[in-house]
């Protein structure tokens, strides 16, 4: 392989990374419907299957009507965006120091796609202290799309992220007031890219980066809840992070001239760790009908601080994230109006954890707050129809990211992304509950 190609399939796989690693930190928080009513403000401190995500502990003891039984969960989350995203200067400087601005389209509309985030949960109690449960949940799925003559596409075309998680709990009522649980996850994750290459000069098409890739990754969770006093329940859980290995191939066409070499197929692995997650919560049953919720989640993305890019036959480089740790909170309540029906309330804040330094047009990310409603109702067959809205209000942020185009080379071609994001986001979640 040219030092041409391996530069090349290195940029283009450190690219296919960056798609996980910047969508609002990766992490998809729509896990439960029922959470999304009050802004996931209390799911760490809640019963049953439906908070398995968020605390192992929530299946041991009595569930909320206060049996013991097995129960199943399933929810649907479609999520929308309404985002733009506009040039504001961007530059590329070719071989010999000849920089121009980058040609295209200067606005691009709606880049991040709408999607579905599905998850199922079922749970089971074995004698009189211990239950086991199953969950299955898709935390990183993500798409963004731009047009073959946008401006960002030296850094994104098409991106797209599918993971699904499967978690084996058990769990154990340890005395009357404390509850403890460990989950087993194994967690799968695909993932496709396309980017646009730059040719040596403006007069010439751009040729194209093809990337796909696979993998089964493991962690851990652990989780307990306290019942302090008949009204208030505080919850924790530490998810450990996952250390992701990712084989696949890198496809690079269209280039010409003196790049024609690096028009191949490779195979190459990349390593990077995924954050672990840190959640503490209460709930407190203020009155016969009012609940109140906080919760308060530490997440540990300074665990994506590089990627470790490798190549079948040799090659490869370590490329530095720069993520940061970041804290997000929220508060909620839940208003019971009478046995069949319940109503929910949330607000939460979730800061980005992305360098404003080094912000990218692939998944555009900024802080945001998220609010939300809902509602639960007691439906025909003994089953709980959950409900919930949420709308999310993106703060405005900066692209900014450079990336040079066969570094180390007389080609070495450098393109700086400067641009502008605002939008918001819309996330409609329903589900079913039902105890056997």
């Amino acid at each position: 392989m040219t030092r041409l190609t391996i530069l090349a399939a290195t940029t283009a796989a450190a690219a296919l990374l960056s798609t996980q690693a910047q969508a609002a930190g990766y992490y998809l928080q729509e896990q439960s419907v029922k959470g999304a009513g009050r802004a996931y403000s209390g799911e760490v401190a809640d019963k049953g299957a439906a908070s398995l995500w968020w605390n192992p502990a929530a299946i041991a003891g009595p569930g909320e009507d206060g049996t013991k039984a097995p129960e199943a969960y399933v929810g649907l989350h479609a999520v929308f965006v309404d985002a733009k995203v506009s040039d504001d200067g961007s530059t590329i400087t070719y071989p010999g120091g000849t920089t121009l601005p980058v040609r295209g389209e200067p606005r691009a509309f709606n880049p991040i796609q709408s999607g579905v985030a599905p998850n199922f949960a079922i749970s089971m109690p074995v004698g009189d202290r211990f239950a086991v449960g199953l969950s299955v949940a898709a935390p990183f799925n993500f798409t963004t799309e731009y047009r073959r003559n946008s401006w960002a596409r030296y850094d994104a075309l098409t991106s797209r992220l599918t993971t699904a998680d499967f978690q084996l709990t058990g769990a154990m009522e340890v005395t009357d007031w404390l509850d403890v649980g460990l989950g087993l996850n194994a967690q799968y994750a695909d993932a496709k890219l396309q980017t646009a290459y730059p040719n040596l000069s403006p007069l010439l098409a751009d040729g194209v980066s093809q990337l796909s890739g696979d993998g089964w990754d493991f962690g851990w969770t652990l989780g307990a809840q306290a019942k302090l006093g008949s009204a208030v329940t505080v919850g924790a859980s530490y998810r450990s992070k996952m250390e992701h290995d990712l084989d696949g191939r890198v496809l690079v066409a269209g280039l010409v001239g003196p790049l024609a070499p690096v028009n191949r197929e490779v195979e190459g692995a990349a390593n990077f760790s995924t954050p672990w997650i840190a959640t503490l919560g209460a709930r407190w049953q203020a009155t016969d009908k009012l609940t109140l919720n906080a919760q308060v989640q530490r997440i540990g993305w300074s665990e994506f601080e590089a990627i470790e890019v490798s190549f079948a036959n040799g090659g490869g480089e370590t490329l530095y994230q720069g993520y940061e740790d970041v804290t997000s909170g929220g508060v909620g309540l839940d208003y019971a109006v009478n046995p069949d029906l319940t109503l929910r309330a949330g607000v939460q804040f979730d800061p980005t954890p992305t360098p404003d330094g080094d912000r990218t047009a692939r998944v555009p990310d900024g802080d945001r707050w998220l609010y939300g409603v809902g509602a639960t109702a007691n439906v025909p067959w003994g089953m709980k129809l959950d409900a919930a809205l949420a709308y999310i209000a993106f703060d405005e942020s900066e692209i900014h990211h450079d990336t040079v185009f066969y570094g180390g080379t007389a080609a070495a071609t450098t393109t700086r992304l400067r641009g502008d994001v605002e939008g918001a986001g819309y996330v409609m979640s329903l589900g079913l509950r039902k105890t056997f």
